[in-house]
């Protein structure tokens, strides 16, 4: 479950959804917390005997309902503050790309968390935590060569999402 015996951050791992709308323009799905309510991205522990990359997509299934992959190599990392019952404990959240390809009609944490499909300024502006907030504002410059181009094939959001840009 990601511990640390050496008392440094223990390892999360997450899942940065991407979607083109339908001018081109790049969006990312963000997913609330289930407690504060606060934007994020689908994150979790890693799963054991899955790369981190294979978890980070099991966390984008579980938690927003999104079918697809994750890119093996992670676009960045930020640590974090998670807190505990009567602690708080620093994590480092390795972040991969998950190409979307589609969302599922139900899924694991359906209504207990709200999603969005947002430009990468406003959920930039959105998220708490500033490491994962710079990951997103300077996605554009992060993304993987290919992926850069307006005609790379990331699928659109309306059919990503059944033709509802906005899914709650």
């Amino acid at each position: 479950m990601g511990k640390r015996r050496d008392g440094g951050p223990r390892k999360q791992v997450a899942a940065l959804p991407l979607a083109r709308d339908p001018s081109g323009a790049l969006r990312v799905l963000m997913i609330t917390s289930r407690e504060t309510k606060r934007f994020i991205v689908p994150k979790g522990w890693p799963v054991k005997g899955e790369e981190d990359h294979s978890s980070a997509a099991i966390e984008a299934r579980e938690e927003a309902g999104l079918v697809g992959w994750a890119h093996p190599k992670p676009i960045g990392s930020y640590l974090a503050w998670r807190r505990g019952k009567d602690h708080f404990e620093l994590l480092r959240v390795r972040v991969f790309i998950f190409h979307v390809e589609g969302h599922l009609p139900t899924w694991k944490e359906k209504g207990e968390r709200a999603i969005a499909w947002l430009t990468t300024d406003d959920a930039a502006d959105l998220i708490d935590e500033p490491g994962l907030a710079d990951i997103v504002l300077n996605l554009p410059r992060r993304l993987p060569k290919a992926w850069r181009s307006r005609s790379h094939v990331i699928p659109s959001i309306l059919d990503v999402a059944g033709g509802h840009p906005m899914i709650a």
